[in-house]
């Protein structure tokens, strides 16, 4: 895909600490609208490469997952209603 001012680029890698990190170019950063601390996802693709997604708080995925959690969780009794039931008054 081509977007106007913004081309195809070979990046160096580079040590960072521990690690090897990539720079992204300005030009991608202005055209996505990112910032410092922004997510982003990484995945590895079926033919060797890596392909980098700018990732986006989603209200309802964030709510699917909460309810698929509280699905999950066993149904016990209460914690408050156990420190009532012990407590000594």
């Amino acid at each position: 895909m081509y977007i106007k001012g913004v081309r195809a680029m070979i990046l160096k890698i580079l040590k960072w600490g521990s690690s090897l990190a990539l720079r992204i170019p300005a030009a991608y950063v202005r055209h996505l609208g990112l910032k410092e601390g922004d997510q982003v996802r990484a995945n590895l693709t079926v033919d060797g490469g890596i392909s980098i997604r700018v990732t986006r708080w989603d209200r309802n995925a964030f709510a699917q997952e909460l309810a698929s959690m509280r699905e999950a969780m066993p149904m016990t009794e209460s914690v408050i209603e156990e420190l009532r039931r012990t407590a000594r008054y």
